[in-house]
């Protein structure tokens, strides 16, 4: 990580949905905000390093909504550091990370230990507070403390919240301090002991199956809690058709709800599960060729707002064991740009339509800096090669666990160069 005071990005293409730009031009850096360019190679002082972008993209800094960053508690599998890092050489300036650490984040002190552990961490990291004391779905945890410290959204992610009336009063609470409700929709009675998607191929493999309805139950639910109480929830990594058919449904309605997808489920099916393959075991499951072409289509169409990674790490101890055994969860920093450029390329959506689902969605959602390059604005800047082709293996993974569906692909698209207040946190220009 190195401090260059002004920076002068040169020759990239600039695409900035919330600007309506999309140019090739050149982007000023100047006390870690975006400022006006100097006019003319004579003008530029001699502080200013500057870096050529030809043939990049120049994006306003990524942001995933999503990570799991396993610190306190696990930081064997995962830390706040390491956990940035790897974000950084993803292309994401900035992460939210959820609360199911050792302890959980229900209150003022992990919130803070977090925030303190990341202050000159390679990307922003925003604490995301539970949702109820202990992630138990009990009792609400005190999301004013939680907010005064620093919690930008509340959550009980890995656990869904089975109590509607807890979850209505979770919803009806955290609008006085305008924080998100990020829901993980999952019925237990439905998936309990499930360990990969229901259809012909769990049967084939011995496997306790998980039905599609045990996210879209959930959904169901939250939609009509969001109703009720006009407030707005945000709906966790969504699997499945029905799920997207819903959302849409309840959007047309006028409901306030908001929704995001992770890489693995526009890119992989529970194909990726054949020889048990345990880094293809996640929560919910690779599901069906047509549960991908649903997922494809809403983020196409809007349905679904951001593509989030649910990065979560697990060590060989929670993952070389038998796929019934081994824990649900794959790392996903790394990779969330190559695939979510295949979408591109595969004309599923446009880059701008990129930038708006990694980068100006999430920044809204969140209510933090971000998802723009207007002068002033806060100099989060995310350059991308998108002909780099790499092969992602073991030896180039960041972060400190390396379960992921993955290895050994060949990807293109690459984050090349990743600045957080100004300062460039990664580098491999």
């Amino acid at each position: 990580m190195t401090d260059n005071g002004s920076l002068l990005l040169i020759n990239g293409r600039i695409i900035d949905p919330a600007n309506s730009r999309d140019e090739q031009a050149n982007l000023f850096v100047k006390a870690g905000k975006i400022a006006t360019p100097p006019r003319g190679s004579k003008a530029v002082p001699e502080d200013v390093q500057v870096l050529d972008c030809t043939g990049k993209l120049v994006l306003p800094g990524l942001i995933d909504m999503h990570v799991h960053l396993r610190e306190p508690g696990e930081e064997y599998k995962e830390t706040i550091h390491s956990g940035a890092r790897a974000a950084a050489a993803g292309g994401f300036t900035a992460v939210a990370c959820m609360p199911n650490t050792m302890p959980v984040n229900d209150g003022e002190a992990v919130t803070k230990f977090i925030l303190k552990k990341a202050q000159d961490a390679a990307a922003r990291v925003y604490p995301v507070g539970a949702i109820s004391k202990g992630s138990r779905g009990e009792i609400l945890a005190e999301f004013g403390e939680l907010k005064g410290a620093g919690a930008v959204a509340v959550s009980d992610d890995g656990r869904p919240v089975t109590n509607s009336q807890l979850m209505r009063r979770a919803l009806e609470y955290a609008s006085n301090f305008q924080m998100p409700v990020i829901s993980h929709a999952e019925d237990l009675n439905l998936t309990q002991d499930g360990v990969m998607n229901e259809g012909a191929m769990a049967t084939a493999l011995g496997l306790k199956p998980i039905p599609a309805s045990g996210e879209e139950v959930m959904i169901y639910r939250d939609i009509s809690l969001a109703e009720l109480t006009g407030q707005p929830l945000h709906l966790a990594h969504v699997s499945t058709r029905e799920s997207v058919s819903l959302i849409r449904r309840a959007k047309e309605k006028g409901i306030r709800i908001t929704a995001e997808t992770a890489p693995h489920y526009f890119t992989l099916t529970e194909k990726a599960v054949a020889g048990y393959n345990t880094n293809a075991k996640i929560n919910p499951p690779l599901r069906s060729d047509a549960d991908v072409a649903a997922i494809r289509a809403g983020l196409a169409d809007g349905t679904i707002d951001l593509i989030a990674s649910d990065h979560a790490p697990h060590s060989i101890l929670e993952k070389e064991l038998e796929f019934d055994l081994a824990a649900n969860g794959i790392i996903g920093l790394e990779t969330a740009v190559p695939l979510t450029l295949a979408l591109v390329r595969a004309e599923v959506i446009t880059l701008e339509k990129m930038v708006e689902l990694l980068s100006v969605h999430p920044a809204r959602i969140l209510g933090v800096a971000g998802g723009s390059l207007a002068p002033g604005s806060v100099a989060d800047i995310t350059v991308i090669d998108p002909d780099r082709v790499f092969v992602y293996t073991k030896k180039r993974v960041v972060s400190k666990s390396a379960n992921s569906p993955f290895l050994n692909r060949r990807l293109q698209g690459k984050a090349v160069l990743t600045i957080v207040g100004g300062r460039i946190t990664y580098r491999d220009l």
